[in-house]
Order: C-alpha cells, then sequence, then structure tokens
C-alpha cells in the first residue's frame, strides 16, 4: 500500500523542467545587476554550476513543496534516509533542487528586505553557483529542531550525518571557517557520484 501511495504521488508532481546554459548566464547577469561582484566565483573559489537533464521526486519537502533530486543522488538519499530511520533518526527535506530562477528570486527577496549583498552571500550561494541546482545536493531537518540554522548541530540527525552519510556519498558543503566564505551550514550535504 505504502508502494502505491509513493508512486500516486510521483504522478501528482511531474518533473519540473531544467535549464541550460543560456538561462544560467541570463539569470547570472540579473544577479550581477543586483549586486553579486562579476569576479564572485573566482573570489569565493565556486564554479558555476549546471541543472541536470532530469530530476526524480524524493517526496515533500518540510513545506509540502514537491522535493527533486537528480536520479542517482535521489537513490542514495534515499539508501540513507532507511539507514538512518532504521536508527530512529528521521531525516527530513527542507529543500532539495532549486533552478537558478528560484535562487535568484531568494536572493532578490533578500535585497528587498534591504539586506547588503556581502550578507546575502554569506547566508546563500549566488544564482548559478549553488550546489542545489545540481540535484544533488538537500538541506535536511530534524523534528524538534529549528530548519536552516546551526542549534541543527545539535541533533541526532547531524551527528548521524556527521558519522554515516560518507557512505551513501554525501558530504557536508559548509563546515566552519569553509574556504568559499559561506556560513556555516550544518544542515548542507551534498551528494558526490564515486565517493
Amino acid at each position: 500500500m505504502q508502494g502505491l501511495r509513493h508512486d500516486r504521488s510521483m504522478h501528482a508532481y511531474p518533473p519540473p523542467a531544467t535549464h541550460g546554459l543560456a538561462t544560467r548566464q541570463r539569470v547570472m547577469a540579473d544577479a550581477q545587476a543586483l549586486g553579486v561582484p562579476a569576479d564572485y566565483g573566482r573570489t569565493r573559489q565556486l564554479r558555476p554550476m549546471r541543472e541536470p537533464a532530469r530530476l526524480t521526486f524524493v517526496g515533500l519537502d518540510t513545506q509540502c513543496r514537491p522535493a527533486w533530486l537528480r536520479p542517482a543522488a535521489a537513490a542514495a538519499f534515499a539508501r540513507m534516509r532507511r539507514a538512518a530511520a532504521s536508527e530512529d533518526i528521521d531525516l527530513l527535506v527542507v529543500s532539495a533542487w532549486r533552478s537558478f530562477e528560484y535562487q535568484l528570486g531568494i536572493i532578490r527577496q533578500k535585497r528587498e528586505r534591504g539586506l547588503d549583498m556581502e550578507a546575502i552571500l554569506k547566508a546563500s550561494a549566488a544564482p548559478g553557483y549553488s550546489e542545489h541546482h545540481t540535484g544533488r545536493a538537500l538541506d535536511i531537518g530534524m523534528h524538534g529542531y529549528p530548519h536552516l540554522e546551526e542549534a541543527f548541530d545539535e541533533s541526532p540527525a547531524f551527528a548521524w550525518l556527521q558519522r554515516h552519510a560518507g557512505r551513501f556519498g554525501f558530504e557536508l558543503s559548509y563546515p566552519r571557517h569553509n574556504r568559499h566564505g559561506i556560513t556555516y551550514e550544518p544542515w548542507h550535504w551534498c551528494w558526490h557520484a564515486g565517493r
């Protein structure tokens, strides 16, 4: 019965369209117009990311939005999630794949709230550079702990991920004092093929 419900939910959410180089370039130009420095990638040691050709539904996120990962990352996350559940750890999807446009919207909203670009880029990768574009990254949460906050590193889920995520190919992208100048994000994990 559970498999049947999963199949129905997959059909209820057709995969979103992904975009190529032209869209990425346009969005990056729009981000520069908002104040993202032209040399952002070089100075932050980040490379432009690609959106995947295919996405796989991985369930609803904590805001009841369909969440997507590229197929191999989705399979690895499903295995990791089952392993965690076998130890009573529920790994919640807070955010997964994000389009170039979605990331631009995040930056635009923060600018409209009056935040300065330097502060924004400490908390969010610039459009075109986010690992979320690749369909390999996701933000993970746990019931009883605030989402997208440093306090997640006090959760049993974070402790479990530190011990076991590597077995499934997932790595913490932004540890403390990372070379990219992005604030410590204990919730942000990215799947790397072949690791």
